[in-house]
């Protein structure tokens, strides 16, 4: 099955992303609400999931820690 925006439907990508977070409805701890805000742009046909991830990862990435791995990549 494909993920991709150009291939589901939005209430497609709700649904994926409501099972890859599990219960987003019990926001016990605050957190949860968070995720399921990060990913509507992928709900809305926005942007990837892919995208997201990556902007999401790329905050916890700090200049010393990219010493040594190239700087091939435009993002």
């Amino acid at each position: 099955m494909s993920y991709l925006i150009k291939d589901t439907t939005r209430e497609e990508r709700e649904q994926i992303v409501k099972e890859s977070l599990g219960n987003i409805e019990a926001n016990c701890d605050g957190c949860m609400a968070g995720l399921a805000e990060m990913y509507e742009d992928y709900i809305d046909g926005k942007k990837e999931l892919r995208e997201i991830n990556m902007e999401f990862n790329a905050r916890y990435v700090k200049g010393e820690d990219m010493e040594g791995r190239g700087t091939s990549c435009v993002m």
